[in-house]
């Protein structure tokens, strides 16, 4: 069921550190998803990637820093609907490391909401430098970054193992 802004939805959002990293496997495994699909040269990296694995990464990130994670709500069924990862390093090097909406709740501003508490927090923890990557094939993810002030500023190339 698709999710209206005439709906009575009523979103609330909760953030914390890497503690709350198990509660958003749910989502995060559905953004995998919805890379792999969009993938052009790295589907095997999508397939093969599990939450076991990305949260291990995200973890041994948090050692270089802090870690902040927040979780959109959905109060009429106390599910988790969409998130966002956001880090900033000791170097005051920030990164949105992970943003996503499930599909049905995409529209009602939850990502506009997740994107600009991140930017918030890596300015109160005075964070110099912001960046987000979009992977290849989610190009249309620009728009919505582009809004927030984040451009295409480099094209990293990685070789397909």
């Amino acid at each position: 069921m698709k999710h209206q802004n005439n709906q009575k939805t009523t979103i609330t959002y909760r953030s914390g550190n890497e503690s709350l990293l198990d509660d958003i496997q749910a989502l995060w495994e559905g953004l995998n998803r919805h890379h792999r699909d969009a993938a052009v040269n790295f589907k095997a990296h999508y397939e093969s990637n599990t939450f076991a694995m990305r949260k291990k990464n995200l973890l041994t990130k948090a050692k270089n820093g802090q870690l902040r994670i927040e979780i959109a709500v959905d109060q009429k069924t106390a599910r988790n609907v969409g998130y966002c990862i956001s880090r900033v390093e000791f170097s005051g090097d920030a990164e949105m490391e992970s943003l996503y909406v499930q599909d049905d709740y995409r529209g009602l501003g939850l990502g506009t909401t997740l994107l600009g508490n991140a930017i918030a927090w890596m300015d109160e923890m005075g964070a110099h430098t912001k960046s987000v990557s979009v992977a290849v094939g989610n190009e249309q993810a620009f728009r919505f970054y582009e809004r927030f002030g984040f451009y295409p500023r480099k094209t990293v190339l990685e070789q397909i193992k």
